[in-house]
């Protein structure tokens, strides 16, 4: 009788021992699955925040540049009406004008910073495309650890194929090895 106990109580080890190790795997798998969607849902997000932010900012730096020409055109106009002056009179006439314009250009506009708003543009689009590329990279280190724990010898054969597929890596799409162009 106590052999028969021993027996059923081997078997009863073994199956739990069993079943531990198909639940712990099973769990693990649906957890990695899960660090791969949400990767790729962190992809998607700072594609989004790219197609949000990228246009206002250049519409941004398109509206600040567009009136410091205007500025500058100004500007320009008074300076260049001095190299028709002829008499002392008219250098005087013309030099009040510059003033006067570069007077009312810098009240309307205090500070010349389109350079800056250029500057911080470029900014902008280098971490955007950091993010990007961060992102893309974490989604394909979760693929990695997925892929492996599903391919490993004893979850190959207990986890359900269907349930648990390979995931794909992130492919660039054909041409986008060339960077996209920003116009102005």
């Amino acid at each position: 009788m106590n052999k028969t106990w021993i027996i059923i109580g081997v078997i009863v080890l073994v199956i739990l021992s069993v079943f531990g190790l198909y639940r712990g795997n099973y769990n693990t798998a649906i957890d990695l699955q899960e660090k791969v969607d949400q990767s790729w849902g962190d992809v998607g997000a700072t594609y989004q925040r790219r197609a949000d932010l990228i246009p206002q900012l250049v519409a941004t730096v398109k509206g600040a540049a567009e009136n410091e020409k205007a500025i500058l055109t100004q500007v320009t106009e008074a300076r260049a009406g001095i190299v028709n002056a002829k008499t002392p009179e008219d250098f005087e006439l013309m030099g009040k004008k510059i003033n006067t314009a570069i007077n009312l250009a810098f009240e309307a506009y205090p500070q010349i910073r389109s350079t800056e708003n250029f500057a911080e543009l470029q900014a902008q689009l280098e971490g955007t495309e950091n993010r990007i590329n961060t992102a893309r990279q974490t989604y394909n280190g979760a693929v990695k650890e997925y892929n492996t724990h599903i391919r490993g010898f004893l979850n190959s054969m207990l986890l359900n194929k269907e349930v648990f597929a390979k995931k794909e890596v992130f492919k660039e799409a054909a041409g986008t090895e060339k960077a996209p162009e920003v116009k102005f």
